[in-house]
């Protein structure tokens, strides 16, 4: 890195700190009422504006949901759907940009093995990470936004994955703006649209229990990724949940796997406690025996658990070395 290129990015971070330190002080400039004053003097600009404003606090840590309101109340449930969720689409860009700029390249460099093994999980999955946080909110929008900058993720796949996976919060909270404006201007059916506020809310909210659901299986690691895993990070537990009869049968095993077999897998819950944060492959014939063994692990609380996708048939099929008898 030239010093020019140090003193840019340094200005840059010093502009941002300044910024989001300003806007935490001086909330009312985006608020609802402000907005709206300021944009009415734009007449036909003002949609343009507004999404300049989105994009804008997005990057400065404003919170998106409630930006999200302002344009329901502002321009009403199609259209302020529309503006919204273009700002957030274009600000989440902005920031993701900012910090591939400004820091990927020194993370990638002092990151230890924990950080590097979880930025290269989350480059894996790919869009399927940004659309599984998207439509689960486990962390800050805002933040998130910049996290993923940190990541080799393509720019195109993460646009194309926050622009639709977004899409159903912004039309719910745009709605409850629109229902609110109407509510307070005391028009007629303002009871009926807060009731389908209300109900759009509630399907946003019941997304991620859906999300975890339809995801859960979807969880695999292939036989590459686990050779190089095994190689590379020592601790990866690899469980293997077929009967004793194939642990030690012609297909034989992976090196140093764990026998225990689905029927078991709950009254080992317990004395499994331990690896609740140690990664876990589990191993079957194919893939399906495993895929209900992580799911019951992942449903009592363990965080770093994969399937390998084709079991040991895929194993075998790649050349890899096996066990045929069971480790003392």
């Amino acid at each position: 890195m030239n010093r020019l290129s140090l003193i840019y990015r340094a200005a840059l971070v010093v502009t941002l700190v300044g910024a989001i330190s300003w806007l935490a002080f001086h909330r009312g400039v985006f608020a609802a009422g402000a907005l709206e004053q300021e944009l009415q003097r734009f007449g036909l600009w003002a949609p343009i504006l507004f999404i300049g404003f989105y994009a804008l606090f997005t990057v400065l840590f404003v919170p998106g949901s409630a930006l999200t309101v302002v344009g329901g109340a502002l321009f009403g449930p199609v259209l302020g759907t529309l503006w919204n969720l273009t700002g957030a689409t274009l600000g989440a860009t902005l920031a993701f940009v900012i910090a591939r700029g400004v820091a990927s390249e020194w993370v990638s460099r002092r990151a230890g093995e924990r950080l590097a093994r979880l930025i290269r999980g989350v480059e894996e999955e790919g869009w399927r990470f940004v659309a599984f946080v998207r439509l689960v909110p486990l962390f800050p929008f805002n933040l998130v936004n910049y996290a993923f900058g940190l990541t080799r993720i393509r720019l195109r796949e993460y646009v194309l994955a926050s622009m639709v996976c977004m899409a159903p919060g912004a039309i719910a909270y745009t709605y409850l703006g629109y229902t609110g404006r109407e509510a307070a201007a005391g028009r007629a059916g303002a009871i009926r649209n807060g009731f389908i506020a209300l109900g759009l809310l509630a399907t946003v909210a019941f997304l991620p229990r859906l999300v975890r659901r339809l995801r859960t299986p979807g969880e695999f690691i292939d036989t590459p990724e686990l050779k190089r895993r095994l190689e590379q990070t020592p601790q990866t537990v690899v469980i293997d949940v077929r009967g004793p009869d194939e642990f030690e049968g012609p297909l034989g095993h992976i090196p140093g796997a764990r026998n225990i077999t689905l029927s078991e897998m709950s009254p080992e819950l317990e004395s499994l406690s331990a690896l609740k944060d140690t990664p876990l492959v589990f191993v079957c014939m194919t893939d399906k025996r495993s895929a209900k063994a992580a799911e019951l692990l992942r449903d009592a609380g363990f965080h770093q658990v994969s399937v390998l996708r084709g079991g040991m048939e895929a194993w075998r099929r790649n050349g890899y070395p096996v066990e045929h008898r069971k480790v003392a």
